[in-house]
């Protein structure tokens, strides 16, 4: 089992940054990546980026040049640094861990505004 907790979402203007954070436990080791998604308030699920073990990243094309995820493996933490942000980047932001099966954790609401 693998457990995340994340922070790091609020409200912002448009333009503006966020840098969102989600700490593993549990059975990290057997995480392959762990990454972010997001669902929007029409309640679409959507991709936003993801990082492997070894550090290879892929991002979804809305989000290229303007997020970057990294992550620390001695805090077992992953964080996505969100800069420009756009109205349309108002999503609940859920971590995700893939480990044998998918995690997720309990989401962090960001609101973008005008």
């Amino acid at each position: 089992q693998v457990q995340l907790v994340e922070s790091g979402g609020g409200l912002v203007q448009a333009g503006g940054s966020l840098r969102l954070s989600c700490t593993a436990s549990g059975s990290i080791r057997s995480i392959n990546y762990m990454g972010w998604v997001r669902q929007t308030p029409g309640n679409q699920r959507e991709f936003v980026a993801r990082i492997t073990n070894i550090g290879g990243s892929n991002y979804a094309d809305s989000v290229k040049r303007r997020f970057t995820i990294s992550r620390d493996n001695a805090e077992n933490t992953v964080y996505l640094q969100m800069d420009s942000l756009k109205p349309k980047d108002t999503a609940v932001y859920y971590c995700t861990a893939q480990a044998g099966k998918m995690y997720w954790g309990q989401g962090t609401q960001v609101t973008v505004s005008t």
